[in-house]
């Protein structure tokens, strides 16, 4: 069976209108697109060339529904090698938007670059709006006069930092909207997508595994470690259900994070794992379980994320013994995370990406999954007379019931949650709740998903 054709556009509304930020560098894109979104979703530095991908995300200004597209600065020298890749990008946010903010720097006055994207702008034929960023407060005001030689005909002041001219830029905006059904607040575009976190270390072909997902190019991929520094948020929409894909930035040991902007896209991705509703930890098949895939490995499971493990770059494995070997290392190295399928794909290839989906289809259907109390309280007394647990300062651990319950996430897949009525909770060891997971997993699939144990004793507070 052939997998299911994907689309790539805004999860969660009905094809919402997009909106494009292009602008050379450092004349505050991302601090618009920041203010648009309503969340700091892109790095905002002083540094030219930080933002290096495609960036979207709703925005929650205004009544009318759309999205909005952070680009790379256009017209940079400073990362060379990847100056015609950010042209590159922002081309495809143009052609793929229907209107388009050209942001221009109100302090730095008219550049020679403003004037070249001007003139390229003028042949899309498209919406556009020349937004003059850091008109900070009301002496700035004569700032946008520098601007009129490039000829259009709507310009806006504003001041992406201090909130300045943001809510008349989000009026302008909505009268170019066209009507659709996603501004009538239905149900349908109110739906949240499954926010779904791709982490690992630098170089592992994260990005690379978006753009087979997407069939599109929207990340850029590159040998060079450390090339994605947001954490890109990319909607997208397959078999009618939708997700938003978190490609983040590739997190390295800490005495390794090189500057300012390096680690604070260290702590996006961290941050992404904390707001996912499912991580896909990617590994390098052909270089095996790393002590830093460990330590990313032990933040999925410290964060209690369902879980699915890619296994990468699957052509370069050349034969069935050396593909057993590379999956008995990662189920020895992260016996932690023993409850995350594994999946081999090549997302240079394309070849059987569409199983990771066919991974999370599962993962979401696992957590559907309930036991009856009955049936756990059985199975626990089995499991206790079977194999008692060890005495601790002369106590024994007791289980006086149990129950599954529903837990107060909001997200769309809850790992299982039991609530256990014991004397003692410290009686625990960490090897005998092991024990009581594995005849939980005996009893139901919980691929996926680990097991969340709470407590109450009596004989502590």
């Amino acid at each position: 069976m052939n997998p299911p054709s994907p689309k790539s556009h805004a999860a969660g509304t009905a094809a919402s209108t997009t909106v494009a930020i292009v602008g050379r560098p450092n004349v505050g894109k991302s601090a618009l697109f920041n203010r648009l979104a309503g969340r700091r979703i892109s790095i905002v530095h002083d540094q030219p060339g930080v933002t290096r991908d495609r960036l979207c995300a709703p925005c929650v200004r205004g009544k009318k529904s759309f999205m909005v597209f952070d680009t790379g600065g256009i017209g940079s020298v400073v990362d060379a090698g990847f100056s015609e890749q950010i042209r590159a990008e922002a081309d495809i946010a143009i052609e793929t938007s229907e209107i388009i903010l050209l942001v221009v720097d109100g302090q730095a006055g008219l550049a020679s670059v403003d004037e070249e994207l001007a003139k390229h702008l003028r042949r899309v034929h498209k919406p556009l709006i020349l937004v003059v960023n850091k008109v900070d407060h009301d002496k700035h005001s004569d700032f946008e006069a520098d601007f009129a030689s490039l000829g259009f005909d709507s310009v806006l002041s504003v001041s992406a930092e201090h909130n300045r001219g943001i809510g008349e830029l989000v009026e302008r905006i909505e009268n170019l909207l066209p009507e659709t059904p996603a501004d009538s607040g239905s149900a349908e575009a109110a739906a949240e997508p499954l926010k779904i976190a791709i982490v690992g270390r630098p170089n592992v072909g994260k990005s690379s595994l978006v753009n087979a997902i997407l069939e599109d190019r929207r990340t850029l991929v590159s040998p060079i470690p450390g090339t994605t520094r947001d954490a890109v948020d990319v909607p997208y929409e397959r078999a009618g259900e939708h997700f938003v894909l978190i490609d983040t930035a590739g997190i390295r040991p800490r005495g390794k994070r090189g500057d300012s902007v390096e680690i604070f896209s260290v702590m996006r991705a961290e941050s992404s794992i904390h707001r996912a509703a499912l991580c896909v930890l990617v590994i390098d098949g052909t270089a095996g379980v790393t002590a830093q895939d460990k330590k990313i490995a032990g933040l999925i499971r410290d964060e209690e994320k369902p879980c699915v493990v890619i296994v990468n770059k699957s052509d370069l494995l050349d034969s069935e013994r050396e593909v057993s070997a590379v999956l008995k290392s990662i189920r020895d190295e992260l016996f932690f995370l023993d409850y995350a399928p594994i999946i081999l794909l090549s997302a240079k290839t394309g070849k059987d990406v569409h199983r990771l989906f066919r991974g999370i289809r599962n993962v979401r259907e696992n957590a559907a999954v309930k036991i009856g109390t009955g049936v756990l309280n059985r199975l626990f007394q089995t499991a206790l007379e079977a194999n008692p647990p060890p005495l601790r300062a002369n106590k024994r651990f007791r289980l006086l019931y149990a129950t599954q319950v529903d837990t107060d996430s909001p997200e769309k897949i809850r790992p299982p949650a039991f609530l256990l009525f014991v004397n003692d909770p410290e009686l625990l060891p960490p090897t005998y709740r092991k024990y009581l997971e594995g005849k939980i997993r005996e009893k139901a699939s919980f691929d996926g998903l680990p097991l969340l144990f709470r407590f109450r004793g009596r004989e502590r507070a």
